[in-house]
């Protein structure tokens, strides 16, 4: 048994449904679009989140408009099995990895129009408690690195912990200005991606920086060679994975049993597959936490929401995001966020007024 099973025979109109464009500046570099999924039925409306990385597939996917074969009476489980079986791509992705990400945006929206629709939370429908979620900000420090994106933040919001990015060009006299802030949870080593604009490479004298100088932090993503494998090898109870991770089979295919993992629900993309690895860390105690991808709009909210119900205490990639402007504003909440879902379906803060 697993939370979907708990949600897969709720009823879902879908009368139609609209794309809504986003976008944001989410960096000096960096501005970020994504599309909204607004699935209509029955008075009621569910929304999810598409964050594919690339710009010209919202472009693609905008301009094609509400062409799927969505409107009937499905159950949640049929609609999902049904999304899953169409082809969503006007034009062909640019990586394989985007095509949960929309599986997530468009799934998302049903589970958030099926409860609305029924009248109960995701909370109450999983018989669980939405409960306070630590988070930390993720960033990174520019090149050349500097200590400056993390001071900003600490001076506005003292108590803010972080998640950062390590690169070659790290120096040490930096990885010990971070450390001494005692603010930092963990290192992410990008060591599994290959041809994005983030890509970092197995540097051996940057791992062994990364295991000496923070003792306490996580270590995401490492990418295990002759060289770096015997530099982690102590460490292996603080290493954590991220973006190998669409199912429960790459959790079971790991090199080593892991002791956390990110669980980052656009990345599994299916309600089901999602569903079945909380289960599975469950079951095998493996501590969890989730990442966001940028998301602009009811995606961010939607993720702390499932933060709260499944993993609230674990460093998760979640702030509100804000953090990540070029600009942090006044008035950002502190971490642990209060809950605050919406009173009926899959929603979370300032979403639940729209």
């Amino acid at each position: 048994m697993t939370a979907f099973d708990a949600l897969a025979d709720l009823s879902l109109r879908v009368d139609d449904y609209a794309l809504e464009g986003l976008s944001r500046a989410v960096s000096s570099e960096f501005t970020r679009k994504s599309t909204v999924i607004r699935l209509r039925g029955a008075g009621e409306e569910g929304v999810g989140e598409d964050v594919t990385y690339t710009p010209e597939a919202h472009d693609s996917l905008q301009a094609a408009g509400p062409v799927q074969p969505l409107q009937g009476d499905w159950t949640l489980a049929s609609f999902c099995d049904h999304v899953e079986g169409l082809d969503l791509w006007p034009e062909p992705p640019a990586s394989d990895a985007f095509v949960h990400y929309r599986l997530w945006a468009y799934e998302s929206a049903a589970l958030d129009l099926a409860l609305r629709q029924a009248g109960v939370p995701l909370h109450e429908a999983l018989e669980r408690e939405a409960r306070p979620v630590t988070f930390v900000v993720s960033t990174r420090l520019g090149e050349p690195p500097t200590f400056a994106p993390v001071k900003r933040i600490l001076d506005r919001y003292p108590t803010t912990r972080f998640k950062l990015d390590a690169t070659t060009s790290w120096t040490p006299a930096l990885a010990d200005e971070i450390q001494a802030t005692g603010a930092l949870d963990s290192i992410d080593l990008k060591g599994l991606y290959t041809g994005s604009p983030v890509d970092q490479g197995a540097d051996p004298a940057l791992y062994r920086l990364v295991a000496d100088t923070f003792p306490q932090a996580w270590i995401e993503d490492p990418r295990l060679t002759d060289e770096t494998e015997p530099i982690l090898e102590p460490h292996r109870h603080r290493i954590t994975w991220d973006a190998n991770i669409h199912s429960v089979a790459d959790i079971e295919g790991l090199p080593f049993a892991p002791n956390m993992v990110n669980v980052k629900p656009s990345r599994l993309g299916p309600l089901r597959e999602l569903m079945r690895a909380y289960a599975y860390c469950a079951e095998h105690n493996i501590g969890m936490y989730s990442g966001g991808q940028f998301e602009i709009g009811p995606g961010r909210g939607q993720i702390q929401h499932l933060a709260s119900i499944f993993h609230p205490h674990g460093p998760n990639d979640v702030a509100p995001g804000g953090y990540n402007d070029v600009d942090p504003p006044d008035g950002l909440p502190a971490s642990p966020l209060t809950p605050q879902p919406a009173p009926t379906g899959f929603r979370w803060g300032e979403w639940n007024t729209r």
